[in-house]
Formats: structure tokens, C-alpha cells, sequence
């Protein structure tokens, strides 16, 4: 289940409380919405040029500026300019703006910054036509133009005291008194907790995208470890049981005429290990179409040995097994007999030699698997270049252990395979 909740993204499935850890799962990687549009932004910088402009929220921004400049007009009447269509034209302007934010937020910013700067200097009532300043600084910060953000902030605050403090004897409204030096320091504090918070937003952005590109990550990684992991197990399966049935296949077309019940026999392993086979191969399928999933059957281990030298000798290879099997835990048991399973295919397959050796033993906590036949080698990739050594030295590698393939000086051939008796999914 944990697994289950860690994969459901953002608005699927019912709302979580808050947990004393932090917040719940579905705001673990920035609000749904605009973590949603900051990922596409940073995995698609053209896509997010092409991206949905935000209409709903720059009309509620440009609504609320107009409305609330409206109140203000009326409760600084004769003390500023009133409004009139040209001061409204600004306030529009200064909000339509904020359409573009976030795919030009630079020029937003100036552009914001130069309507408002207007706007006060034609003494127009003070209100809320800051808030277009303060939306459009956030979207610059958050964006990455940090530098861009303060030198417009550091501007905004210098147009103001220049106003106030220098042009207010030529501007209107006349008559009016330069302004106290404690509202500098309200406009300043103003601008500075306001670049504060966008920086806060900006670190906590990018904390999100490192987090949900660790996420991608970890998710493409599982998955190729399970690819990894069904076609390990496809090769195995369908290897040695192929190797079996052509073996079979053969002595039964050489047999079918001169001993027609050895022929028989001949076909009646081909049955049975082609319906192995299907069913192990089922059992993998069932594995993709239901992660996680029990599997139906237990997975095969060293216990299973009879079974590969009883198969061997249908194919006309002799099997000597010496020593026995350890307790081992489910993944180093299948590991172990995929080993012994993919080496006595290979021997099948590319050795002249009808006699191998299985050889069991532990040694300072280990379990050496040694698997020998006399060669000579019949094959050109009898070397052990193939996807089936490959696939041995992985699983052993998984667990923490190591495979040694090659030629012997006598000319034939062994498969060396060590592996940690206690591996660490049993600690």
C-alpha cells in the first residue's frame, strides 16, 4: 500500500490529512497546479512557452485592482487626483499584463513597474494597483530572474522617493506636501518581504523539481530493474527448455522409423516440457500484468535439482551433483538454480562433452556453486559472451555475489558461482 500511495499523483484518490511528519502526499512535490506546470516547465522549456495562458487569475488580479482603486478613490477624495479613464487605463494595463508572467516575466515586471511608477506620478489615489507589482516580482523570482526582480523592485523604490520627495512640487495633485520619511521605510520593508517570500517560493520550487526528478528517476530505475529481472527469467526458461525439446526433437525424427517407441518417449518429453515451460513463462506474464502480485506457483531453488538432471538426462547429458543445498532465502535460492539451470543449457547447447558436475559447497558464509564438463567447446560463443552468462553474473551481482566463467587448461569447461548464504533482504 505504501508503494501504492507513493506512485498516486496529484488529485487521485481522497484527500489526506496533514501528518506531524509534513504535509500529506499530494503536496509533497509543490501545490497540484502549479507543481504540475512547474514540471512541464523545467522537462519542456517550448512547451511551456506553448502552455495555457492564466486567464482566471489575471482577470481576478485586473478585477480586484479596478474595484479596490475604486474604494480607494473614494476614501482619499481631495487628497489625490480622482480617477478618471486615463488612471483606469493604467490600472487595466497594469493587470493584463500579468497574462504574460509567466512566459515573459521579465517585461512584465518592467512593464508593471513603469504603469504603476505613472500612475502615482499623476497622483492618482494610492490602493491596490501595487498587488500587479507584487504578483508579477513573485513570477520573476520564481522563474529565475532574480536579478531582474530586484533591480525592478530597486527601481519601483527609487521612482517613489523621487516622486514624493522631489517632482511632487510639478505633479499633481497641487498643492501637496512631500511625503513622511516613515513611509519610505514602510515602502521599502514592503519590497524587501516581498522578494523574500518569491526567493522562499523560488527555493521551495526548486526543491520540488530536484524531488520529483529524484522520483523519475527512482521510477526509471525500478523499471529497468524489472525488465531486467522477466527477461533474465524469459531467457532462462525458454533456454534450457528449447535446448531440451530440439535435443528431444531430434532423437525423436532419427528414431521414428527404426525404434518408433523411443520416438515416443522422445515426444512425450517434448510435451511435458513444453507445458512447463508455457506455465513458467505464464507466471512471468502474470508478473506485467499485475505488479506486485503473489505469484501463483513458488519460485523454483536448489531443492528442484533432481528435476534439471532428470531433464538433462532426457536431453543425453549425465548430471553428478555432489553436496547439499543450504537453507538459502527465496532470492538466492532461484538465483542459484537459474545458475545451475542456464550452465547445464549451455553445456547442452555448446559442449561435445555428454557428462557434467554439480558441485555444492560453503565456505565462510558463502555457497560456492561449481558447475564442470570435459568440452570440447562445439560453439563460437562457447566463451561466454551470451545473454545467458550475462544474465548469471546479474543475478549473482544483485545479491552481492560474483560468476567465473571460462575454459579450464584441460580444455573443458566450468562455471563458478559464489553467493552470500544470508543476503541482505534477510537482515
Amino acid at each position: 500500500m505504501a508503494d501504492m500511495d507513493e506512485r498516486r499523483g496529484p488529485g487521485t484518490g481522497p484527500p489526506e490529512r496533514w501528518r506531524p511528519g509534513g504535509p500529506p502526499r499530494w503536496w509533497r512535490y509543490g501545490p497540484p497546479g502549479w507543481s504540475r506546470r512547474a514540471a512541464e516547465r523545467d522537462d519542456d522549456p517550448a512547451s511551456a512557452r506553448r502552455a495555457r495562458l492564466p486567464w482566471l487569475s489575471t482577470v481576478l488580479f485586473t478585477a480586484f485592482v479596478l474595484v479596490g482603486s475604486g474604494f480607494a478613490d473614494h476614501a482619499q477624495a481631495g487628497e489625490r487626483v480622482a480617477l478618471d479613464p486615463r488612471g483606469r487605463v493604467l490600472l487595466f494595463v497594469s493587470g493584463v499584463l500579468l497574462l504574460w508572467r509567466w512566459r515573459r516575466p521579465v517585461a512584465v515586471l518592467w512593464g508593471t513597474v513603469a504603469a504603476v511608477l505613472v500612475y502615482l506620478g499623476a497622483g492618482y489615489p494610492y490602493g491596490p494597483v501595487l498587488l500587479t507589482v507584487a504578483v508579477a516580482c513573485f513570477a520573476a523570482v520564481v522563474s529565475g530572474r532574480r536579478y531582474a526582480a530586484w533591480a525592478a523592485m530597486g527601481t519601483l523604490w527609487a521612482g517613489h522617493l523621487l516622486l514624493v520627495h522631489v517632482l511632487y512640487r510639478w505633479l499633481p495633485p497641487s498643492g501637496d506636501d512631500a511625503a513622511p520619511w516613515t513611509e519610505e521605510i514602510v515602502v521599502a520593508a514592503w519590497a524587501v518581504a516581498l522578494l523574500a517570500v518569491s526567493e522562499l517560493a523560488r527555493v521551495r520550487r526548486e526543491q520540488w523539481a530536484r524531488e520529483r526528478a529524484e522520483r523519475a528517476r527512482a521510477e526509471r530505475r525500478r523499471a529497468d530493474e524489472e525488465r531486467l529481472r522477466i527477461a533474465r527469467e524469459l531467457h532462462d526458461v525458454l533456454a534450457h527448455s528449447i535446448s531440451v525439446i530440439n535435443v528431444q526433437a531430434g532423437v525423436g525424427l532419427a528414431l521414428l522409423d527404426s525404434d518408433p517407441e523411443q520416438a515416443r518417449t522422445a515426444l512425450t518429453t517434448i510435451k511435458a516440457k513444453s507445458k512447463e515451460a508455457l506455465g513458467e513463462v505464464r507466471q512471468v506474464l502474470d508478473t506485467l500484468r499485475a505488479p506486485g502480485a503473489a505469484p501463483r506457483t513458488p519460485a523454483p531453488g536448489l531443492d528442484r535439482l533432481p528435476e534439471l538432471v532428470e531433464q538433462a538426462a532426457s536431453a543425453g547429458l549425465t548430471v553428478t551433483v555432489e553436496g547439499e543445498p543450504p537453507r538459502l532465502s527465496p532470492g538466492a535460492d532461484l538465483a542459484a538454480f537459474r545458475i545451475v539451470q542456464e550452465a547445464l543449457t549451455n553445456v547442452v547447447r555448446h559442449s561435445g562433452s555428454r557428462d557434467a558436475r554439480v558441485h555444492i559447497g560453503r565456505n565462510d558464509g558463502q555457497l560456492r556453486l561449481t558447475v564442470d564438463d570435459d568440452g570440447p567447446a562445439t560453439g563460437a560463443d562457447a566463451g561466454g559472451t551470451g545473454n545467458g552468462l550475462a544474465g548469471m553474473r546479474e543475478r549473482a551481482a544483485a545479491l552481492g555475489g560474483t560468476v567465473e566463467a571460462g575454459t579450464r587448461p584441460d580444455g573443458g569447461f566450468r562455471v563458478l558461482a559464489v553467493l552470500p548464504i544470508q543476503t541482505e533482504e534477510d537482515r
